[in-house]
């Protein structure tokens, strides 16, 4: 079980950045009763997908925030952890992308400049501003991007580790905020 207060006993405070349906925000709410999550959103028209699956998955509306953000221009607090799944693929893998995702997920949501780092760096760019000492950033993003993560994290005083997948594929990389 994550724990449920911040040092100090604070209520934790996130933010589920590029939310899309808000389903891992929503996750968070659900298994951290008292934690707060706020949902940043690039694009505009999935804000009433996240207020409904806040709704329909009976989370009290108070412990949540719903905007329209790019990258962090629109989070007003800093955060305990940030969870963020920005679009991060490269048009020069298009290759790897299967056919269903390309059907059905728009190309806002998947494909990013500069090789797909360009919002992955400007979220960690932000994160000396966003993120509160001792708070953990979980990004999402391809291999190739794992030694670009830890150079820009460090740049910016920050502590970087990449993740493998359930499928042994570096996926993820968790930021730290150190105290």
């Amino acid at each position: 079980m994550p724990p449920d207060r911040a040092p100090g006993g604070r209520i934790l405070r996130g933010i589920d950045l590029f939310a899309g349906s808000g389903c891992v925000g929503v996750a968070v709410l659900k298994h951290v009763p008292s934690a707060h999550v706020d949902f940043g959103e690039k694009e505009a028209r999935h804000l009433t997908t996240i207020e409904k699956n806040i709704r329909m998955n009976g989370i009290d509306p108070s412990r949540t925030r719903v905007f329209s953000t790019d990258v962090w221009n629109a989070a007003q607090s800093s955060y305990d952890f940030v969870l963020a799944n920005p679009p991060y693929l490269s048009r020069a893998r298009l290759d790897r992308v299967q056919q269903s995702v390309l059907e059905h997920e728009p190309p806002e949501a998947l494909f990013s400049d500069d090789d797909g780092f360009e919002l992955i760096k400007r979220t960690i760019e932000g994160l000396p501003r966003h993120l509160d000492r001792g708070g953990q950033c979980w990004i999402e993003h391809e291999p190739e991007h794992s030694k670009r993560i830890l150079w820009t994290a460090e740049s910016l005083g920050l502590t970087a580790s990449a993740h493998e997948d359930q499928y042994g594929v570096q996926r993820y990389s968790v930021i730290l905020h150190s105290c």
